[in-house]
């Protein structure tokens, strides 16, 4: 047993021990099914503090004939499967943290060369029986062990792009940090030598012109995670199970933490959702863990269309993205779509795979969105947030002739690229023109659920503001009358979306008149 060779089991049973653990061990049956087959190299890339370490690990407590887990694993998910007993700790595991290496070993710089050598020297002692004073390289002992002794590896690395991400630009580390994973992974000796190999980390795989640097491995990524989606955050079942136990409302955590969308299962950031359980606080506390500083650079990038696509999905607006130009690194940006997938993949953004387009999730998100283009100081920013404010007011206000304007002035000013086509197009003009209420309200909600429909949109006010603000529900109508759209609120009693509101609620109809070109709005408010 060792630190790198065959280690044991404690890491993972802190995670038990701690006052909040959701049971991931279904992933060890999707890993026990692609033991010894082609599929048997997979990188689950996902952003921090999304429970990736806590995966290496429970993978190492599972697999490593270095330590004893069948207690650590009664009662879970796994300890189910007909395979359990199979595979538990029946199989030398190589576990690497690249980051605590690197921090180990000095410098960057001399990352690979410290990993090939306390390896070596562990290797060394657990299987004395083979000569290998004589190798120089991890892949080349390996290979020879397995050769002599019929021994195979599960090879476990966690935060494998940490070379990747905090040596964007030293292509001398990461030139040599690659060929050393291709030595472990590409070509036929590795397959002789490995059982199973498990990379997770941040970024996907770093490409090498189009094509990944690894490309025998499955990737499963926030683009498409596929079915480990249920295994790369807390799933809306778990999170309501929490919600139960710790007696907090599960539709203020679900408006402050959801939005990830992998597939079809809604994914939650464990580390917020377990902060509000166990401090009962609603605010940013991912976000906490990694100042905003950390997308300053990227979205003050000067690339056509950028700040736009910001201001957009700050506002609620999904936008389309291009996801497939990315190369999986810090540095080789050629294009808006490039930084936004970046962003994606750090967690800060969420993708539609539907609708191939990208959006902020959430509240907590948002919030450091928001402080991020404030320190930016963004002059056209500033000026929309005025413009929007002026609308917001006018709509408290119930000023029909204002709202009217501001909307086209804000549709002319800052949306001139959104054509009127249908009423979508109406909507992402509507969701940029108020922007400014996101400081009072929640993202709006895009056709919720009624009495006998669906409204349009529905905003609805943060906590604190209840007393103060109003819900508003709004009806938009395409080359037809503001009446007609305050009618249909009405008569499809769109009202019963806040039933449990108890305070002001404004029904807001606006038009668009293809003829004349104008916009048209009528505000009431509703008499219960």
């Amino acid at each position: 047993m060792g630190i790198f060779v065959n280690p044991d089991n404690s890491a993972f049973q802190r995670a038990l021990n701690s006052r909040i653990y959701v049971d991931k061990t279904g992933l060890l049956e999707e890993m026990n099914s692609v033991l010894d087959t082609e599929q048997c190299c997979i990188c689950n890339s996902r952003p921090r503090r999304f429970g990736k370490s806590i995966t290496a690990n429970m993978m190492t407590a599972y697999y490593s004939c270095g330590c004893d887990s069948i207690k650590l694993f009664e009662g879970t998910k796994i300890s189910k499967s007909e395979q359990f007993l199979e595979h538990l700790n029946r199989y030398d595991v190589i576990h690497l943290d690249v980051q605590w290496c690197s921090m180990d070993a000095g410098s960057a710089e001399g990352t690979v060369s410290y990993i090939i050598e306390k390896v070596l020297e562990e290797l060394r002692i657990e299987f004395s029986q083979v000569q290998l004073l004589e190798q120089t390289t991890l892949s080349g002992a390996l290979a020879q062990i397995t050769q002599e002794t019929g021994h195979k590896f599960v090879i476990i690395i966690d935060e494998w792009d940490a070379l990747i991400r905090d040596e964007a630009s030293n292509v001398r580390v990461q030139e040599e940090y690659i060929d050393f994973l291709r030595g472990l992974f590409k070509g036929t000796e590795p397959t002789k030598f490995l059982h199973l190999a498990f990379l997770t980390g941040i970024l996907p795989i770093k490409k090498v012109r189009t094509q990944s640097a690894l490309n025998n491995f499955e990737e499963f990524t926030m683009l498409e995670p596929d079915m480990l989606s249920a295994y790369i955050g807390f799933t809306e079942e778990e999170v309501q199970d929490l919600c139960k136990e710790y007696q907090k409302d599960f539709n203020e955590v679900k408006r402050w933490y959801d939005g990830y969308l992998l597939g079809d299962c809604h994914v939650y950031n464990p580390k917020a959702v377990v902060s509000i359980m166990t401090r009962g606080v609603f605010r940013s506390y991912w976000s906490q863990t990694g100042t905003y500083e950390s997308i300053l650079p990227l979205i003050s990038m000067d690339f056509d269309g950028l700040r736009t696509a910001i201001i957009q999905m700050l506002s609620g607006t999904s936008v389309e993205v291009n996801v497939n130009t990315f190369q999986n690194d810090m540095v080789s940006f050629k294009n808006k779509d490039d930084v936004i997938t970046l962003l994606i993949h750090l967690g800060y953004l969420a993708y539609d795979w539907k609708k191939k387009a990208a959006y902020i999730p959430n509240e907590e998100i948002r919030q450091e969105f928001l402080a991020a283009t404030q320190e930016q100081k963004w002059n056209e920013f500033i000026r929309f947030q005025q413009d929007s404010k002026a609308l917001l007011e006018a709509t408290l206000d119930m000023d029909n002739e204002t709202v009217a304007k501001e909307i086209e002035k804000i549709h002319t000013q800052f949306a001139s690229s959104i054509q009127y086509n249908d009423e979508n197009s109406l909507s992402s003009v509507l969701t940029i023109a108020y922007l400014s209420a996101m400081q009072y309200y929640f993202m709006p909600i895009r056709e919720m659920p009624t009495g006998r429909g669906f409204a349009d949109y529905v905003f609805l006010p943060k906590p604190e503001y209840r007393g103060d603000m109003p819900a508003l529900l709004v009806e938009l109508k395409w080359n037809n009358k503001a009446e007609t759209a305050l009618q249909q609120i009405k008569d499809k009693k769109y009202v019963q979306a806040v039933s449990d509101y108890t305070g002001k609620i404004l029904l807001v109809a606006i038009a668009y008149d293809k003829k004349s070109k104008e916009h048209d709005c009528i505000i009431e408010e509703f008499r219960k």
